[in-house]
């Protein structure tokens, strides 16, 4: 049998896999990721009911995409999990303004995609490489890209427009959104939680070494944090957020930076790497005793708690608020300010509930329910070859 499916999800620092059989529901068989590709890079497998627990060492050097690759082909292969795959699922971080549901990758889609790299410089290239690596493996499954974009093409027009001359709008200068699978993943969950109205008005917080938010209302995406680039809205790991362009004109006309040098500046040595001067990972900021850590962490906590207010403006109140990802799942103390942050929305949360990582961790006073959902965009990736394949 060739029914199951096997979800990619590549990043700059990481490749998450996991391969599904398609039943009555979707029924996961593994699951697993290469992670620290740049570092110290490492092979970890949840224990299933295909095999125990992994998590061994791929070496002491950084390795690249491809390698770490073949690290999952070769668990594939060693698991006789390769011979049941009929379809590998990408999640593609772009898919611009025409691929706005899970599409077939062929020469023309592929050829689109590759147009859209300069809007994401970080993560599509490593997407299309990790197609081409997928389909020299299983050439006769069928590839599928999904598509991190989508989820916010339901957002209204104002939601995507700039203020810029309507030519540009009109050549594809709009607000994009992204983390789109992640999203999707959890309106689903609300739903199985709430019913069709999915929460109601909802904040979902996808914090990890790329940030956003993202305003639901019943399941829809109203309004998101990140626009036309992965570069705008939340301070990140290394990436700025959003900053007033006048500062990138200063630094292309006045200092006499390259195009390259600002691209580098901005997308990997910001955020809170550049504004702490010591680490762009969270945990190592909130173990430090350096002022210029608490420093960048507090600037973190403060433009989420910020865009929290502007996103329920656009929702016109709050009903729900979520927490995703590395940071949003794992890190409690950062949860815990940001709901004080938001405190005027009428969000309480209960300490111990929160230090625990349970699913509800609001306070009984609470006026909003406050969750904790892990992120699984590669079974949002299943989900829509699934309905990619019933229609």
């Amino acid at each position: 049998m060739t029914d199951a499916i096997l979800a990619l999800n590549g990043g700059s620092s990481s490749l998450k896999f996991a391969v599904f059989q398609q039943r009555e529901e979707l029924h996961l068989l593994v699951r697993g990721s290469v992670s620290s590709i740049g570092h110290h890079p490492r092979l970890h497998v949840a224990s299933s009911e295909l095999s125990r627990e992994v998590d061994r060492s791929l070496g002491d050097r950084p390795i690249d995409i491809a390698k770490a690759f073949e690290a999952v082909a070769s668990y594939l292969g060693d698991h006789a999990l390769l011979r049941l795959i009929g379809t590998v699922g990408h999640r593609i971080v772009h898919g611009g303004q025409e691929l706005t549901r899970a599409t077939l990758l062929d020469e023309r889609t592929l050829g689109a995609l590759h147009r859209l790299e300069p809007l994401a410089p970080i993560h599509q290239a490593i997407n299309l490489e990790i197609v081409h690596l997928a389909g020299q493996l299983l050439p006769e499954a069928k590839q599928v890209g999904c598509f991190d974009t989508a989820f916010h093409t339901a957002r209204p027009v104002l939601a995507r427009l700039y203020g810029l001359p309507r030519e540009m709008s009109e050549q594809g200068i709009i607000s994009y959104g992204f983390h789109g699978l992640s999203y999707s993943h959890i309106a689903a969950k609300l739903r199985e939680r709430y019913g069709e109205g999915a929460g109601g008005r909802t904040i979902v917080a996808h914090l990890g070494s790329g940030a956003s938010l993202c305003a639901i209302k019943a399941g829809v995406s109203v309004a998101t944090t990140m626009g036309f680039s992965t570069l705008d809205g939340l301070v990140m790991s290394t990436r700025c957020g959003a900053i007033d362009p006048g500062v990138i004109l200063h630094l292309l006309q006045d200092r006499k930076l390259s195009t390259d040098r600002v691209t580098e500046l901005l997308y990997e040595q910001s955020g809170l790497l550049g504004v702490s001067g010591i680490s762009g990972d969270m945990q190592a900021l909130l173990e430090s005793k350096d002022p210029a850590a608490a420093r960048a962490v507090a600037l973190f906590v403060y433009r989420v708690g910020r865009e929290i207010g502007s996103l329920a403006a656009a929702l016109a109140g709050l009903d729900t608020l979520v927490f995703t990802a590395g940071i949003g799942e794992h890190a409690s103390q950062i949860r815990q300010e940001i709901c004080e942050a938001a405190a005027w929305l009428g969000v309480v949360v209960d300490h111990g509930l929160n230090r625990g990582g349970e699913a509800l961790v609001s306070a009984r006073k609470s006026s909003v329910d406050v969750l904790v959902i892990p992120a699984d965009e590669e079974r949002a990736v299943a989900m829509e070859i699934l309905d990619l394949e019933t229609v």
